[in-house]
C-alpha cells in the first residue's frame, strides 16, 4: 500500500521566520491544524491528514527549528510555548484561517492549549473550534520530560540513514505499530546531513533550551482551566509523560468540569500514539464530526 501524499508543500513567513507546512484537502472550507511533537515534523501527521482530508482542509506545519522550517537565532526567546502560540496565530492569519479544529501531539497539544485558553492571545480563543490532545496534558511527568530532554538535546549522528532509522525505531517504539514504509518515511522526513557527511535528526538541538530558559513552560493548568471548547484527550496506555492521575484531574476542572472533555486510552502505545491506524484515526474523526454536528 502506498503512503499518503500531501496536496502541496508550502512555505510562509510568520513573525519574520519561514515556516514549512503541508496542505491536504485544499478544496474544503473547514480546516484542521495538526501540530507535531517536540523533536518531530509535520510529516508525522500524514495518515491523519489524509484521513481527515475527505472532509477538511488540513494544515500540518513544521515548528520553527524543526524539519524544513527556519531555525531561530534567539533560541532562549523563541523556543517556548508563548512564541510558538504567537507563530500559530500568525499562521492562521497568513493562511486566512478564521476558525479551525486543532489536533496536537505532545508539544503540539500544549501549543493548542495555550491558544485555546485565550489568556495569552485573546483573539485565538474563539478561533479554535475544538482541541485534540494526543498524549498531552496541562501537567507532564518530570521524569519523562528529562528523558525526552536528554535524547533530544544530544541528537546522535550516524554514517548511514539505515543506522539513523534503527535509532528512530528504538527511541520511538512507544508510538505503537508502524509499517516498514512508515518507519522509512519518518526517517527520510527527519534526516539532515552534517558538514562531516554524517546524518542526524532534522531539528535544532538548541530547541531544548526551552527546558532551561522556561523550566515550567509545560505546567499550564491555568490555560487548561480557561478552555471552553470541546477537548479530546488521547492517552497512550503506557505513557510515561501523561500519567493517569493527571487525566483524572483534567476530568474535574476546566473543560472536564464543564462536560466538554472526552478521554480515550490508546492500547499498545506509550508516548505518543502515531495516529496512523484506523482505530486512532476514527476516534479523532468521530470527535470532530460530533463537534461540528453540535454547532450545526
Amino acid at each position: 500500500m502506498s503512503l499518503p501524499t500531501p496536496d502541496a508543500s508550502r512555505f510562509v513567513t510568520c513573525l519574520g521566520h519561514e515556516l514549512h507546512y503541508t496542505e491536504w484537502g485544499s478544496g474544503h472550507a473547514q480546516t484542521v491544524v495538526a501540530w507535531h511533537g517536540l523533536a518531530r515534523t509535520g510529516r508525522d501527521m500524514d495518515e491523519l491528514a489524509q484521513h481527515l482530508s475527505q472532509r477538511y482542509r488540513v494544515i500540518c506545519p513544521d515548528m520553527i527549528g524543526r524539519g524544513l522550517s527556519q531555525w531561530s537565532t534567539q533560541p532562549a526567546q523563541h523556543y517556548c510555548l508563548a512564541f510558538y502560540a504567537q507563530l500559530a496565530q500568525d499562521l492562521f492569519d497568513q493562511l486566512h484561517i478564521e476558525q479551525a479544529h486543532w489536533v496536537g501531539t505532545s508539544m503540539g497539544g500544549s501549543i493548542g492549549t495555550v491558544c485555546a485558553s485565550g489568556l495569552l492571545l485573546p483573539g485565538m480563543k474563539n478561533r479554535l473550534l475544538s482541541l485534540t490532545l494526543n498524549d498531552n496534558a496541562p501537567e507532564l511527568a518530570p521524569a519523562a520530560i528529562e528523558r525526552i530532554r536528554t535524547y533530544a538535546g544530544n541528537p546522535p549522528a550516524f554514517a548511514t540513514v539505515t543506522e539513523l532509522e534503527a535509532f528512530f525505531r528504538q527511541v520511538y517504539q512507544p508510538y505503537g505499530w508502524m509499517s516498514d514504509a512508515q518507519w522509512r518515511r519518518l526517517t527520510e522526513t527527519s534526516t539532515r546531513r552534517l558538514p562531516d557527511g554524517r546524518v542526524t535528526p532534522h531539528y535544532d538541538p538548541a530547541m531544548v533550551r526551552q527546558f532551561v530558559a522556561h523550566p515550567e513552560d509545560y505546567l499550564i493548568w491555568p490555560h487548561y482551566d480557561a478552555i471552553t471548547a470541546p477537548v479530546l484527550c488521547l492517552r497512550g496506555a503506557q505513557s510515561d509523560l501523561v500519567l493517569a492521575p493527571t487525566v483524572a484531574a483534567m476530568a474535574l476542572r476546566g473543560p472536564g468540569a464543564r462536560g466538554l472533555l472526552q478521554v480515550h486510552e490508546v492500547a499498545d502505545c506509550g508516548h505518543a500514539p502515531a495516529l496512523n491506524v484506523a482505530g486512532q484515526l476514527d476516534v479523532v474523526a468521530q470527535f470532530l464530526a460530533q463537534v461540528d454536528g453540535a454547532r450545526d
